[in-house]
């Protein structure tokens, strides 16, 4: 299946329209941060209650048990089964550990008449956790952006290149982050775990494109740097193309589909994998000429003022 036969455009020529949509994107995420008034942290992040039950009966129907949850006025919780064991984790409240206890499991018991429940246990999880956790996923960013300015520094011989990638892919991360503040979504681990899988499909796609840039350098030197660039982008276009499709397609099916565990994910994938093809065509290559193209302006404008000698060049 061939959605292009061929196709020859300027993408470097429309460059300066395509910054004025990231710096309007990046623009509708700081209007999201005020708006919201900062991230919506779940309790991987702030620290909260753990209450752990177990039913007399087998509990075969989750759903009905998230509604019993929410009847008791706590919206922001997670649930997880082990066995006969359920164990509920909710963001912290005003309300105190016996007023939670009490609330949450008044509200079961209302849902579940014929099946009699009893709590095991009862903990709070307190701020540390969310300090520690808040550590590790700033340091998980760190340490993947540094890794892929290293290995692409290495793979094309120029920190430019690594450098370009890493700011795509901080473009893409960032404005994802902005959408998933839009909404009001919780900042939680699968949150995190979401915006690296973006940073790496992201990186996967640029790097096929620089590699390309690359190869029709060493064939293209009566070319200019420009045509080298465009002619490239379209000769992976179709690639491009299908491929953010494809897991365009998968994410839309999850977010629909999926159900509330995963909806977060596929929400921040949908909109990553979006941002992910954009950046790559419409960010990293043009940053990447916008660079060399005032170097040579600078290194023009050096040997013109004879501080730089022509033979050198």
């Amino acid at each position: 299946m061939q959605f292009f036969k061929s196709t020859h455009i300027d993408f470097i020529g429309s460059r300066y329209k395509f910054f004025i949509v990231s710096i309007s994107l990046f623009v509708l995420t700081v209007g999201a941060f005020i708006y919201r008034g900062g991230p919506n942290y779940g309790i991987d992040f702030t620290g909260g209650m753990m209450m752990q039950i177990s039913f007399e009966k087998e509990l075969t129907d989750l759903q009905d048990l998230r509604n019993a949850i929410e009847d008791s006025k706590i919206t922001s919780f997670e649930i997880q089964t082990s066995e006969n064991l359920i164990m509920i984790r909710a963001k912290k409240t005003l309300q105190s550990q016996e007023e939670f206890e009490k609330s949450v499991s008044q509200s079961i018991q209302n849902k579940f008449p014929d099946n009699p429940m009893k709590v095991e246990r009862i903990e709070y999880v307190g701020p540390s956790v969310g300090q520690y956790l808040s550590k590790q996923a700033l340091y998980s960013f760190f340490f993947a952006f540094l890794g892929m300015i290293v290995y692409v520094a290495f793979r094309f011989k120029s920190s430019l290149w690594g450098v370009a990638s890493v700011l795509g892919i901080i473009h893409d991360i960032v404005i994802s982050f902005g959408f998933v503040i839009l909404v009001n979504k919780e900042i939680n681990i699968t949150v995190v775990a979401a915006l690296l899988t973006v940073a790496g499909y992201s990186i996967n796609d640029t790097i096929v494109l620089f590699d390309r840039i690359k190869e029709n350098l060493r064939f293209g030197a009566k070319e200019t740097f420009a045509n080298i660039i465009n002619k490239s982008i379209n000769e992976v276009l179709v690639r491009t193309v299908v491929t953010s499709l494809t897991v365009f397609i998968v994410s839309t099916s999850l977010f629909f589909f999926g159900g509330e565990v995963i909806h977060t994910f596929a929400y921040i994938m949908v909109i990553g994998t979006v941002l992910g093809a954009y950046s790559t065509i419409f960010l990293c290559t043009p940053l990447v000429y916008e660079w060399e193209l005032r170097r040579n302006n600078r290194l023009k404008m050096a040997i013109k003022q004879g501080v730089i000698n022509s033979k050198k060049k």
